[in-house]
């Protein structure tokens, strides 16, 4: 199909402008490459070789991954000096171990003494030694040890300690950027962020440990503050599609999301002042809850529709005021819909069709599972 315009395509889709990731990418880049800090771009998002080539700039090193399947499928095609950035499943430590053999830098994530006595037990073959990051919790409330809290400085002090392991760095991710709205406010987290790691930067460096640091989210990595530079990496990954929740936080633009789902008019409900499409919640997640204006997304092109509910393979478009004319939205037409979290859409679809100006360039096929 390439060449064909997107429209050719069967719905529903999810399209990726090649051009706008590109860019978005570049952009991500050149502003860490100015601060002096190393990016190490997160695969979550996407989960492609074509998109992570875009993101590293070709190079196939230094990146973050949120899934072990993710870590072996970009192994398996030449990627290195991979971070399984996700606290240590017990069940999955002797594929850790796998990997951390076979390549030149394979790193995991941990949070909890017991996770220690994982690897400790556990020794790598051939002299090898378990590449270690520390998860601190800076505010965010989900995984890591909580940054002011004794434990944080003690664990730390057992993975240096520990034979066979090497404390690489102490990583924290500014989540709670996502509850901002416009850049003063994700700015203030990323400070607070960036000033709890530099912190604890220092009570290592009093007991002579000496690691990298690295914090991360697409908000406060789109809009950094200046501290940021005395970091060692940062691990935004969004960023290279962004979204509607990313344009309403601020870290972007609405002309700046890269994907889109396209979908079809199968039904007029005239009784409901509703249209029915083809789009339900497999083809676009129910992520966000309704809660925009729009509903579960932006309608391109048509401010006064929304989509209001879905089922699995149905979606409910009304308009947000008035009676539809339905003669605009004839069955067949296609509605292109910019999705709220462009991660959770983009997990609904086995396959994205990419594009340039709107004419097919290609597929990029994403990696599954855990």
């Amino acid at each position: 199909m390439e060449g064909e315009p997107i429209s050719a395509l069967c719905t529903p889709a999810l399209v990726v402008d090649v051009d706008k990731a590109k860019r978005n990418a570049q952009r991500m880049i050149d502003r860490y490459q100015k601060l002096g800090v190393q990016l190490r771009p997160h695969m979550k998002t996407h989960k492609t070789l074509e998109c992570a080539d875009i993101m590293t700039g070709g190079s196939r090193r230094s990146i973050v991954v949120s899934t072990l399947a993710e870590a072996c499928f970009y192994a398996d095609h030449g990627f290195d000096d991979i971070l399984y950035a996700y606290s240590l499943p017990f069940d999955k430590v002797e594929r850790c171990a796998a990997l951390s053999e076979r390549l030149d830098l394979f790193q995991v994530l941990l949070d909890h003494p017991d996770a220690l006595e994982q690897l400790r037990k556990r020794p790598l073959r051939d002299g090898r030694q378990w590449h270690v990051w520390m998860k601190l919790d800076c505010g965010n409330g989900r995984a890591g040890v909580l940054h002011s809290e004794p434990e944080a400085l003690r664990l730390a002090q057992a993975i240096a300690k520990t034979e066979g392991v090497e404390l690489t760095g102490v990583y924290a991710h500014c989540g709670n950027t996502y509850n901002c709205r416009g850049v003063e406010q994700i700015q203030a987290v990323a400070q607070e962020t960036t000033d709890f790691t530099l912190q604890f930067m220092e009570k290592l460096k009093a007991v002579g440990i000496s690691c990298k640091s690295s914090i991360g989210s697409t908000p406060s990595c789109s809009h950094p503050v200046k501290d940021m530079a005395q970091l060692s990496e940062v691990h935004p990954g969004n960023y290279v599609f962004y979204d509607v929740q990313q344009s309403t936080i601020g870290s972007c633009s609405l002309e700046d999301v890269a994907v889109r789902v396209l979908t079809r008019v199968i039904g007029h409900c005239p009784h409901r002042n509703q249209l029915l499409t083809d789009c339900g919640w497999t083809g676009i997640s129910l992520d966000g809850a309704g809660k925009l204006p729009t509903g579960y997304a932006v309608i391109e092109g048509h401010p006064n529709l929304k989509l209001a509910s879905m089922t699995q393979e149905h979606g409910r478009v009304e308009p947000i005021s008035g009676q539809l004319d339905y003669s605009r939205y004839p069955l067949g037409s296609l509605l292109t819909l910019i999705p709220y979290h462009a991660c959770a859409a983009a997990a609904m679809h086995p396959v994205y069709h990419v594009h340039s100006g709107g004419l097919l360039v290609g597929k990029w096929t994403p990696t599954r599972g855990w």
